[in-house]
């Protein structure tokens, strides 16, 4: 696991400390290890957003029994072996000390262009899971043979086959639902993020109209060579349909990939009218000739019975 801290600030730090606690919570073996870890997480990354004067990224690696924490940063080095003893009765200097106790290891290595890189290892043990070694799949396979050009496999092949088969492993190990749940995750963050360059291409702020919705949910689709077009735009609701899939035929292979679109939508949606139900009512992923979705915003969509619902604080 890794994450980039740009710009580095002390909210950023802050919000990586909770993010990643709460994943070591949920694989510790004990959870009162859990304290200390993130002591030393916190520690690590505010020194490099205090001192560093740049982008920070921290990397996790639990492939053993404990987690290793690495820190780099584009700030300078130091050794160790020189730092002093933090003074009786000072609140400063003592970050690195408490690492220093409460860490099995600590290291500071100095890159070969510029800044630095902090190890150590975290005092938390993880659990005994099980581990995998499955077998290559063997049927309908991604990327597909036709898929490849003269020079082999392309990008967008590729990237594309990363997302389905995640799908399709997390579809065939846990089911359905959390195939489905773990997609729609990806797609909540991402159209999150596609909402606000849409707001700033169009220069918008406030809540977003039907129709504003409606202009949104075409750009981010047409950037990714979808199909979508408005079939039509109420107070109320948006209903969009899709001559082109972006993951092309690959997608009857994966149908779970539909919560994707839905959740894009419908997070967007919510965020701006409270609360949005997508329903997914023809999907080329299941044989139909083009998809239709359509997208209850409001009192609309806290009337409606089924379809996937979404909420402003979920």
């Amino acid at each position: 696991m890794e994450w980039l801290l740009a710009p580095a600030t002390p909210a950023a730090a802050s919000a990586l400390r909770t993010e990643l606690t709460a994943f070591l919570r949920r694989h510790a073996q004990e959870r009162d290890e859990v304290e200390d870890a993130g002591l030393v997480v916190s520690e690590l990354v505010g020194n490099a957003v205090e001192h560093a004067g740049g982008p920070v990224w921290v990397g996790l690696d639990w492939s053993a029994a404990r987690p290793a924490l690495v820190v780099h940063d584009l700030g300078p080095s130091f050794d160790l072996a020189e730092l002093p003893p933090p003074e009786f009765g000072s609140v400063r200097g003592r970050g690195l000390w408490l690492v220093r106790q409460l860490a099995a290891e600590l290291e500071v290595v100095a890159k070969r262009g510029t800044g630095k890189r902090v190890r150590t290892v975290l005092p938390v043990t993880r659990r005994v899971e099980p581990t995998y070694d499955p077998p290559r799949r063997e049927v309908n396979a991604l990327p597909a043979p036709d898929e490849a050009g003269p020079g082999g496999f392309g990008r967008e092949s590729f990237l594309r086959a990363l997302v389905v088969e995640l799908a399709r492993t997390a579809e065939n190990r846990q089911g359905p639902a959390v195939a489905e749940e773990m997609v729609a995750q990806v797609g909540a963050t991402v159209g999150g993020q596609m909402e606000d360059e849409y707001r700033r291409a169009r220069e918008l702020t406030g809540r977003l109209t039907a129709e504003q919705l409606a202009d949104s949910y075409l750009r981010l689709k047409s950037a990714l060579d979808g199909g979508f077009y408005v079939i039509s735009v109420d107070t109320d609701r948006v209903v969009l349909g899709n001559r082109r899939c972006p993951f092309g035929e690959t997608v009857r292979r994966a149908p779970a990939l539909c919560r994707m679109t839905s959740s894009v939508f419908g997070g967007i949606a919510a965020r701006n009218h409270g609360e949005a139900v997508v329903l997914l009512d023809e999907r080329i992923a299941v044989g139909d000739p083009e998809c239709r979705v359509t997208v209850l915003l409001g009192e609309a969509a806290r009337n409606s019975p089924g379809g996937h619902h979404y909420r402003q604080d979920s």
